[in-house]
Order: C-alpha cells, then structure tokens, then sequence
C-alpha cells in the first residue's frame, strides 16, 4: 500500500502550513519547563487523541491556557492563527470570548465557582508525537465549544478535521461567532419551493447534539443520543432517533442536482463557509474536490423549526465531507457546528497508509542513520 500524490490525498497536502505549524510548535515547545511539556505531550497511540470532544470535562488532556506565561500564549495565538484562516482564528476568538459572557449569566445559577468554570483560559493543548522534519504528528486544542484537531503525516498532509466550533449564547452584543452560516443555511431553505422543502425537511424535530455525535470515526449508520450529555431537559424519543439518523449510503434530504442553479451555488458557498475556516492552502483543494464531485454527490436536510429563535438542526452530507449544525438547546440559543471528513478524521486512513509504507521501507528518521553497507 502506498500514498500517491493524485485523486483523493493531495487535496491534503499544505506544505506551506504544515511548515508555519511546525516552527510555531518548536517554540511553543522550547518555552517550556518539564512540568509543562509533561502535560502537553503524548504519544501518536495515546487513546486520548481521538476523543475530541468539546463538552466542559474536569479531566481535559494538555496544558490549559492559565498554565502558560504571556510569551506562550502569545505562541498559542501564533499557532491557531497559523492553522486557521482570518474568518477561522476570528470565530475562535469570538467563542472564547463568550465563556465571560456566559459566566456573567450563569453566576446567579451557579454561584461563585462560574469563574473558574466559565474560564476564557480553560483550553488547552495537547501535541501527539514527535513534531519533527518528515514526521508525523497531532496537536490539539480544545475546550468548550472548540475542538480542533491537526493531524500532520510525513510532513507533507495534514488533515484538520473534526473540525468543532460552537457558541452559547448564539449571539450576545456584538459577539455572534457563527450567525454567517446559520443564516445562509435559513436563506437556503427560504428559496426552496414548497416540493424541494418537503424532500429537505425530514422531521419536524431537532436532535439535541450531532446526529453522529462525537464518535472517532464515523460509521454506516449513527444515531443521535436522547439528550445532549448534562443538559437533560431537552430530549427526544426513539422514533425522532430513526428519523434524524445519519446514514452513509443513504443521505437524507434534497440533492444538489434538484436544486436550480442560483441554490446550487447557495449550497456550495455554504459548504465552503465550514472548509474555509481553514488556511487557503488547503480550503481552495478540499473545495475544489467538493465542486468536482458535483451536485449529484451533495445532499442537503433539516430538522425542527424552520425560523430563527426555534430549535433546529441542518446536515450536509457528501461523498467525502460531512457538515452538521445544531442549534436546539434553548430554543435556537446554544449552537453546535461541525465538519467532518469520513475516511480521514484525525487523519485516519492516510496515517493507516503512511504506516503501511513504513513498515516496508522504513523511516528517513531512521534510515539516514544507518550504513547503505556496512563495513564489516
């Protein structure tokens, strides 16, 4: 098995930040003491990569943001800012804000220990592996409503999906992180006629979280949990879960191919809002691939209220891209807003392959170091 340069991987190659990303690490990682990289670095195998989820959890993997002096912080922003796009590291900044506008909400609640719960500084980063020349390596950052997940292989792909941004409340003041693609996903369904409408709604509830949840990997068919996990007073039924299932080989909703021309290009700019979050070098390729595989291969649904200020819930599904945004929790207040890829989260198949070559041929870490022909 190995890993050509055309179709399906270079749409990931993105030397350029794979190679901001590195230097950025590097210094990131030679700021720091022992105490502190102990809590940030981890093997590639260390099951902890994989659970990406963005739930508030007292146990979270990597050094949070108070742990960390101005420089390295100041490292931290040159890191995100690197790996994201201006529109990207702009959102991330925006939700992060919003944890001080949500402690200042839920005091009253919760008493004094919001703000040590609702903490602008409780993110927190993780790195997997060895960030080095041709290597292979992960880093993370997470926290409430934030997930990003960086996969880089050999120095040369790099995968950025899941890719998690949400924000509680929705909006608040000038603060409204994600109101551009809720907005374009309400303008689509606005222009759709009453016959595309009734193939795009396929039920007249919103699930409470993603209909794939926050597995690894995405299987066949995935179901959407009764309730969103510590919010249990919205909740749906079994026969909503059958209704709002996600299904690989079965995608619910309108095809883009039944979609007049000014839609069509509706619903691609909406897809492009999710890919665009990241840096153009690699946006422009995972956007082409979707417009190569064209609208028969596209699908868009929805779920719940179809006006702002009720809970809903859209889903784009793709041959390789995955798209869900949910927004039920306090009637349309509380958004959770992902893109996947299936065969790739965290790098999944491409890492699958890179190690496959490995084991055939070894490591230019390794093989550098070792005489063509000994001299016995």
């Amino acid at each position: 098995m190995t890993i050509e340069t055309t179709g399906t991987t270079e749409v990931y190659e993105a030397p350029e930040t794979i190679r901001r990303m590195l230097v950025t690490t590097w210094a990131l990682l030679y700021s720091m003491d022992g105490a502190q990289r102990r809590e940030c670095e981890f093997s590639m195998d260390d099951p902890g990569r994989v659970d990406w989820d963005f739930i508030p959890k007292p146990d979270r993997q990597g050094v949070p943001l108070a742990g960390l002096n101005s420089h390295q912080r100041t490292l931290v922003h040159s890191l995100l800012a690197a790996s994201l796009s201006e529109q990207g590291y702009s959102q991330v900044l925006q939700i992060m804000a919003m944890e001080n506008i949500l402690r200042e909400r839920e005091q009253q609640m919760l008493g004094a220990p919001t703000g040590d719960f609702r903490n602008s500084d409780q993110y927190f980063l993780a790195f997997f592996g060895r960030p080095g020349f041709e290597d292979t390596w992960g880093w993370r950052f997470l926290g409430h409503h934030i997930s990003l997940s960086y996969t880089i292989i050999g120095q040369r792909w790099l995968t950025v999906t899941p890719c998690n941004l949400g924000a509680q409340p929705a909006s608040a003041g000038l603060l409204a992180p994600l109101a551009h693609e809720e907005d374009q996903a309400f303008a689509l369904l606005r222009s759709l006629t009453p016959v595309q409408r009734d193939q795009t709604v396929i039920h007249t509830v919103a699930p409470a979280d993603y209909a794939t949840r926050q597995v690894p990997f995405i299987g066949k068919v995935e179901y959407p949990d009764h309730e969103d996990l510590g919010i249990p007073w919205y909740r749906i039924t079994d026969e909503d879960r059958e209704a709002l299932k996600f299904s690989k080989d079965d995608p619910k909703g309108v095809c883009g191919k039944d979609l007049t021309t000014d839609q069509g290009d509706a619903l691609v700019e909406l897809v492009g809002t999710y890919l665009w979050r990241m840096p153009g070098e690699l946006a422009r390729k995972q956007l082409a691939r979707v417009e190569r595989e064209g609208l028969d291969n596209l699908y868009f649904c929805w779920a719940g209220g179809q006006e702002p200020g009720t809970p809903h819930y859209f889903r784009i599904q793709g041959s390789t891209v995955l798209i869900e945004f949910d927004n039920a929790i306090d009637n349309g207040n509380h958004i959770h807003s992902m893109w996947r890829d299936y065969r790739n989260d965290l790098g999944h198949d491409l890492l699958a392959e890179h190690y496959e070559r490995e084991r055939a041929t070894g490591h230019h870490l390794t093989t550098r170091l070792r005489s063509s022909v000994p001299d016995k």
